[in-house]
């Protein structure tokens, strides 16, 4: 899997994010994606080939690693990221339409040089109008990802510690068959360190939508502050002239 091709894209919608988004994309990459590329290899390779059971009878052995690794936790881990990093291609594609019609209108008056083509493509989009929709949408689905994940975690694995013994008695094992996993205190460490960091991006993007709300939400206090004291403004110059008229 290209992870770089993937910070790439994220990277560039976070140029466009606040101050809490780059600090959940530096999260996900350093303490997620880095770790599972260089230490979930070692950690979790031997699986299956240190998977002992104290039975020889042929099959036994991997109707039992299944039902006790029914999916690759590496692999689970690797979704998780793709679904979590994914919503992030929704922000990228509108703000690229956003500078798309920039760009024509730039065609339109006649501007479109390269100065103001290298401008458009390093300026800030705010994240205001129909932005913020898709921006707030796309961390919405982010915790709604990430909540799944750690719930599909503990409901396939039965908790997130690790087992030294487990006991199978499915077919064609002959009778109640005991399995050691290897190395279960350090995949135990691992996987409670991933599911932490996990919940660490879930408070990241909680904060964030609950900033963006809150931002929102000051920018339209501002704007109905601004119109009434407009009004206000214009009811008394209108006042000012009656009194002008009277006077005369």
């Amino acid at each position: 899997m290209d992870w770089g091709s993937l910070y790439e894209i994220i990277g560039g919608v976070n140029k466009h994010s606040t101050s809490i988004g780059k600090i959940w994309l530096s999260v996900l990459f350093i303490f997620r994606i880095m770790i599972l590329v260089v230490a979930a290899e070692s950690v979790w390779g031997d699986e299956q080939s240190d998977f002992n059971c104290n039975t020889l009878q042929p099959g036994c052995k991997n109707v039992c690693y299944d039902h006790v690794f029914p999916v690759s936790h590496i692999r689970l881990w690797c979704l998780q990221l793709i679904f979590v990093a994914t919503p992030a291609l929704l922000v990228a594609m509108h703000v690229a339409y956003l500078k798309h019609e920039e760009k024509r209108q730039l065609q339109k008056k006649g501007q479109c040089d390269e100065k103001n083509l290298e401008e458009l493509r390093q300026r800030k989009i705010r994240i205001v109008g129909t932005l913020w929709w898709t921006y707030t949408t796309s961390i919405l689905f982010r915790v709604i990802f990430e909540a799944a994940f750690m719930y599909l975690f503990y409901f396939l694995y039965a908790g997130f510690h690790m087992q030294r013994l487990v006991r199978c008695s499915d077919w064609p094992c002959p009778n109640l068959v005991d399995c050691f996993i290897s190395r279960p205190t350090e995949k135990t460490v691992f996987t409670f360190f991933m599911i932490i960091v996990s919940g660490i991006c879930m408070v990241l993007n909680v904060a964030e939508l609950s900033y963006l709300i809150l931002q929102a939400s000051l920018r339209r206090s501002r704007r109905k502050a601004k119109k009434h004291s407009n009004h206000i403004a214009g009811k008394e110059e209108k006042q000012n002239m009656l009194n002008e008229q009277k006077d005369q």
